[in-house]
């Protein structure tokens, strides 16, 4: 155990890897170009802005590193235990792709520390013309670059590219030095400007323009050409001619990259002795490091050159400040850029490594064969040649300005879900969140919305199409892995919180009376014989209303019954996952109806609103339930229910085309709520077809009011029916109403019939019966008239 610990790293190798992928190629290559252009405080702002956003997601690491242990992957393994595993693996995949073309963007930068050397070669030597044609070309070293690189990681280990990155940074460091010792003519002579641009300052010539270089052979140093070349030119034939200015935030997009390495010693955490205090501390040393060496880059720059030699892009400007710069500062882009590759050569792979060992990918095969280690350390061989084959592939390509952007996007993602999952904790308040750093809920916010809001600032277009794919990839693999589809353990206690605010400001608040809308409970014990009870509820609830399933277990609590009531609760969240049901399902044990009934009816509102309708279910064939029904409708009516009892007929609901509504003398009360229950109905897909139909029977004398009163209620928008729908039926006294609703109703799907309290106390059961004519009947008890506006 001691002499693995031995091998594993401290905190060095994560500060070294981030602060040399932050003091990178941009540094070298742009930064003098940023202070050029914008000016000294200028770019200090663009310094503050763009560690708004880098400060926050660091601090959001070190949080998450010190309350859990953070394995091999880095921000893919934190990321994915904290979103579940489809969505963290989306977002790892498009963060390993940005790692992996990093790799690629580092060689072609590295490429660059050689050019003035190429220059004197081909100057001072006669070289035939092929050449100085392969001379030219920049895969001539950034392909055996790439490939020293991988043998260097694959063969050796991240022990020796630890030790590299060693070398590289001391390297780096002192031509840092030899910069910030430099002096020039320009600082001795001119005064300090904060303020002072290529765009306000006199120059020696007449104008300062911004040109487009020639063109060049497309390789893989166009990505450092494109950028606008400023230099001086000699007053042109039209004197009013001027030059484009660059804005501000032009500048800040060329320059942001310069500031995103900070997490790149993350992936190094399977190879660390203690991930939680080396990554928290590593990482937030070179982030605040790097930001203060940038002030002081800025301001060396600032005082050293003029404003339009420093925007000129075309040399190294730093190399004309520095003590021995015309050597040192192109051997320190080399270092930069060759350790911020290395950093990422070791990076990728492992996150491709534990994404694999995770099986995201479709085969079982596939996942075993990326997810290969060799040697005591691990190392992900296999991963490793799939990211130097995509390194290979973009570097062969040549121009990649376009597709960095992309990279950069990608990045963005992974920083803003980093600081979304610091937040989202926060809200959460779990229990066992309990990291000994620290950030504020406020800072991860702010930084989870300025990583998403600065995507599309910086580039609309390359921000959309990096969401498109993330979208596309989520449902790619969410289709691969249906069983790692379950909701995160951090938006479970989200919701928590949500409900239990949500649940306590709906207690809280003033109850005024307002339209009617059904808040349903159903109580049976036959769920699995038969599903009236079931899809009743289902459609009930689905758009206007909620639903609460209770299945009934007859017996008393034990470890038996307990476990026999989880299992019927597995299946029936099984059945509402199938029919897309928006209810919530549970089970009770209890050893009689009545005191069923007694708990139900006491059952809170999970919706926020209290429990209105209770809903209970018979089998026309044997109603043996029945009886219990009546028996307890006392009971019932201790609280201010509606009730509504399904009739279940083995014909069930038939093709769910009919509706029928039978309207009475005595169904006063009874009337509105039965309509609208129909017209609920109709809001589920299942009776999207239907019609509902009024049958009002009604003494002879009366009938043409209470067809009047229809009519005025159609016409008036509250009956989602046509006259035609509706038929006043004259009441004989020689047919009783069970007689003539058989007879009406017998094709029907769903007949709905009123029934009143104190019928069910006289009649009882019978109430109920002789109804064999016709298919699933409701009985509808309205414990008030329920207004239809």
């Amino acid at each position: 155990m001691n002499d693995q610990l031995k091998q594993k790293f401290g905190t060095g190798p994560v500060f070294f890897t981030a602060i040399s992928t932050i003091l990178g190629a941009i540094m070298f290559l742009r930064f003098g170009f940023a202070v050029g252009s914008v000016g000294f405080v200028g770019t200090l702002a663009i310094i503050f802005i763009g560690h708004a956003v880098t400060i926050p997601t660091a601090m959001a690491i070190a949080e998450i590193a010190t309350n859990q242990k953070v394995e091999g992957g880095g921000e893919y393994y934190i990321i994915s235990r904290s979103f579940g595993l489809v969505i963290g693996s989306t977002i790892g995949l498009a963060l390993y792709l940005s790692q992996a073309i990093s790799v690629a963007f580092y060689i072609m930068a590295f490429t660059e520390a050689f050019s003035t050397g190429i220059d004197w070669l081909i100057t001072s030597f006669q070289i035939p013309a092929w050449g100085i044609w392969l001379l030219e070309q920049k895969q001539l070293i950034s392909v055996p670059a790439l490939l020293i690189l991988t043998m260097i990681v694959l063969t050796k280990g991240a022990d020796l590219g630890v030790k590299a990155l060693y070398v590289v940074v001391a390297t780096l460091a002192i031509s840092m030095i030899a910069f910030f010792a430099g002096t020039t003519d320009y600082e001795a002579n001119n005064r300090f400007d904060p303020l002072a641009t290529v765009y306000n300052t006199a120059t020696n010539d007449d104008t300062t323009v911004i040109a487009l270089p020639p063109p060049v052979v497309e390789d893989s140093a166009s990505m450092f050409k494109e950028v606008p070349v400023i230099r001086n030119q000699t007053t042109p034939a039209a004197p009013n001619s001027q030059g484009l200015s660059l804005g501000f935030f032009t500048v800040f997009a060329i320059i942001f990259p310069a500031f995103t390495g900070m997490t790149a010693g993350v992936g190094l955490s399977g190879d660390l002795r203690d991930p939680g205090r080396s990554i928290p501390l590593g990482t937030l040393a070179a982030t605040i490091g790097g930001m203060f060496v940038y002030f002081l880059i800025a301001y060396k720059l600032a005082v050293s050159a003029s404003p339009e030699d420093l925007a000129d892009t075309s040399k190294l400007v730093m190399a004309d400040i520095a003590i021995q710069g015309w050597w040192l500062i192109p051997v320190g882009l080399a270092a930069a850029t060759i350790s911020s590759a290395l950093g990422s050569i070791m990076v990728a792979p492992r996150t491709l490594q534990a994404i694999a060992r995770d099986k995201i990918f479709p085969t079982p095969a596939l996942n075993r064969w990326i997810s290969v280690g060799k040697g005591k350390n691990d190392e992900p061989y296999n991963a490793s040649v799939i990211t130097v084959v995509i390194a290979l592939i973009f570097i062969s390509m040549g121009a990649i300005d376009s597709v960095a952007e992309v990279i950069s996007m990608f990045f963005m993602v992974t920083y803003g879900s980093l600081c979304l999952i610091s937040f989202l904790n926060h809200f959460a308040a779990d229990p066992s969140y309990r990291p000994k750093f620290r950030s504020k809920w406020f800072i991860s916010l702010f930084g989870a919305i300025a990583c998403f809001g600065l995507m599309f600032f910086m580039n609309t277009t390359y921000a959309l199409l990096a969401v498109v794919f993330i979208i596309g990839l989520y449902f790619l693999i969410s289709s691969f892995n249906p069983d790692k589809r379950s909701i995160a353990v951090i938006f479970q206690g989200v919701i928590f919180q949500l409900s239990r605010r949500l649940q306590v400001f709906l207690q809280k608040a003033d109850k005024e009376k307002g339209n009617w809308r059904p808040s349903a409970v159903a109580l049976t014990s036959d769920s699995f014989q038969r599903l009236g009870a079931f899809d009743m509820l289902r459609w009930i609830a689905q758009k206007y209303g909620f639903g609460t399933y209770i299945h009934q277990i007859k017996g008393y609590l034990s470890r038996q019954t307990n476990q026999e009531a989880k299992d019927i609760k597995e299946r029936l969240i099984r059945m509402g996952e199938a029919s897309s049901s928006n209810i919530y399902v549970d089970t009770l044990i209890s050893p009689s109806y009545t005191s069923s009934v007694a708990q139900v009816i006491q059952l809170p509102g999970i919706a926020g609103t209290e429990n209105n309708l209770l809903l209970l279910e018979f089998s026309k064939h044997a109603p043996t339930d029945l009886e219990d029904i009546v028996d307890n409708f006392k009971l019932i009516r201790s609280v201010d229910f509606d009730v509504a009892i399904l009739a279940s007929s083995e014909r069930g609901f038939g093709l769910k085309k009919d509706i029928h509504i039978w309207l009475t003398s005595k169904d006063f009360d009874n009337a509105n709520l039965m309509i609208l229950l129909a017209y609920v109905l109709l809001g589920h897909k299942d009776w999207g077809e239907a019609e509902i139909k009024i049958f009002a029977l009604y003494p002879q004398d009366t009938c043409e009011v209470e067809r009047q009163h229809l009519y005025q209620l159609i016409e008036a928008g509250q009956l989602p029916i046509s006259t035609q729908n509706i038929q006043i039926i004259a009441r004989n006294p020689n047919l009783d109403t069970v007689s003539i609703v058989n007879e009406k109703s017998r094709d029907a799907d769903l007949t709905i019939l009123g029934f009143r309290e104190e019928a069910v106390k006289h009649n009882g059961k019978d109430v109920f019966m002789g109804y064999s004519n016709i298919g699933n009947i409701l009985f509808v008890n309205a414990v008030e008239q329920k207004e239809i506006k």
